[in-house]
């Protein structure tokens, strides 16, 4: 179903940009979570991100024989990485060739600060 298949793959690229930029598992030094609920821990909203148009060829999967494959994936995996290294390029100019997810406008102005020094 194309609309299911959109549906995944829009979810999977919210997610893959929300674990690029915003995502972050904190624990105290007791090894207690401390973004343990929605309060605590980021994650992107429709309203964050913006529209975008999901295209897709039709290939049967001739490895069952439903001619079905997952696609859930496709967004999640690809869209972390791209995300990240638009922001080192962005950065490269001051010589920032990696920064570590999630890249927050914390670490990206740290970043910037500790390459101007």
């Amino acid at each position: 179903n194309p609309m299911i298949v959109e549906g995944q793959v829009h979810g999977g690229l919210v997610q893959g940009i929300g674990q690029a930029l915003l995502e972050q598992a904190v624990y105290d030094e007791t090894g207690q979570l401390l973004t343990a609920s929605y309060n605590d821990y980021a994650m992107p909203r429709a309203d964050d991100v913006p529209s975008f148009t999901v295209d897709h060829q039709i290939t049967a999967c001739t490895h069952n024989s439903l001619g079905v494959k997952g696609c859930g994936e496709a967004g999640a995996i690809g869209s972390p990485p791209a995300v990240i290294n638009a922001i080192v390029d962005a950065l490269g100019d001051y010589g920032i060739a990696h920064i570590d997810m999630p890249a927050t406008p914390r670490k990206v102005w740290r970043a910037i600060q500790a390459a101007k020094a």
